[in-house]
């Protein structure tokens, strides 16, 4: 069976990345970032930007391709993630059915409890973070 391709963001904003807490499984109850599948005939940026509106009501400019995780056992589902450095063009958050939360953490100092392998991506983007928005990060 092929494996589906999903979109990670992580979005940053003075320092801190955006986590939501999933509210169905897999990891119900864990911190993650937002994300969801891409779509047939979508490109990546195409879908964080549509992903981030529909759970997030949070327009965002993607910035950067940080990077493809594709370890088989980053997600029950068999999903491989692309993951991409964004910014918010905005403030309010309204999340939809998929999370029950979301709060913005400093990238050095990340919840415990985080599902697939989503510790590993932020810290992949510290260094792209840097490059493209280096008041952005503040606290690194």
């Amino acid at each position: 069976m092929a494996r589906e391709v999903a979109v990670d963001c992580v979005i940053v904003k003075d320092g801190k990345v955006l986590l939501v807490k999933r509210d169905h499984e897999p990891f119900k109850g864990y911190w993650v970032l937002p994300g969801g599948h891409v779509e047939k005939g979508e490109t990546i940026r195409d879908a964080a930007v549509r992903e981030m509106r529909e759970e997030l009501g949070l327009n965002v400019e993607v910035v950067e391709t940080i990077g493809v995780f594709d370890d088989p056992d980053r997600d029950p589902r068999g999903l491989i993630s692309v993951a991409v450095l964004a910014f918010p063009k905005g403030e309010r958050i309204h999340l939809n059915e998929e999370a029950s939360e979301y709060r913005w953490f400093p990238l050095d100092e990340l919840p415990e409890k985080i599902g697939f392998d989503h510790r590993k991506i932020p810290e992949k983007a510290k260094s792209l973070v840097l490059k493209q928005a280096p008041d952005n990060l503040l606290r690194l």
